[in-house]
């Protein structure tokens, strides 16, 4: 997890060096690649489309495939999973690629929804998504969680956030209420793994 942030602040700050901090402008891109986030059928954006196409793949993809459910196996207990004869480390190199995946896919969604490419895009929604996840179900110490509760963590969080901007509550106070939901999801994880064990 450490490598992880390490590598994130370090492209973080590429990206910065690269841009000056300033916002790159992508008007100039084909009309085909704008029309993935400014797009739509049917009335309904490219945007829902693709969430919802992703959403179905890897929920059924998680319930259904041997290699992804290797990624539970391995979250839950990994040493029993090597006894399994699961080769962890491949597991977790392919999660990792996969996840980068997908952030890359939402910067791509992003550029050609808003037209631009925003060096300081995502900052701080590490929070956001942890929350969510740990919200939804899922363990911070692995092996559990379904998409479908990510989302419904996801939507939860929505909903508070809008409601304290409804209800004119200070942007710092925000933050500190959305940091007292997360600590409180994840103690209420780390009791309920400890009463189990």
């Amino acid at each position: 997890m450490i490598t992880s942030l390490a590598a994130m602040v370090i492209v973080r700050g590429l990206c910065l060096v690269i841009t000056k901090g300033t916002p790159l402008s992508l008007f100039t891109l084909p009309p085909a690649f704008k029309a993935i986030g400014q797009g739509s059928l049917l009335g309904i954006p490219y945007v829902i489309l693709i969430f919802v196409a992703v959403v179905v793949a890897f929920d059924v993809l998680l319930r259904r495939a041997t290699a992804f459910r290797k990624v539970f196996y391995t979250g839950s207990n990994e040493k029993a999973a090597e006894y399994s004869s699961i080769n962890t480390r491949r597991v977790k190199f392919w999660v990792t690629v996969l996840c980068s995946t997908l952030a890359g896919v939402a910067g791509t969604i992003y550029m050609s929804r808003f037209g631009a490419a925003t060096p300081t895009f995502g900052v701080g929604m590490e929070l956001n998504i942890i929350a969510a996840a740990v919200i939804g179900g899922a363990s911070l110490s692995g092996g559990a969680g379904t998409i479908l509760g990510a989302i419904l963590g996801m939507a939860l969080l929505s909903v508070v956030t809008s409601s304290l901007i409804l209800l004119n509550v200070s942007v710092y106070w925000q933050d500190m209420i959305k940091g007292c939901i997360l600590l409180a999801a994840v103690s209420a994880d780390h009791f309920l793994h400890r009463s189990k064990a």
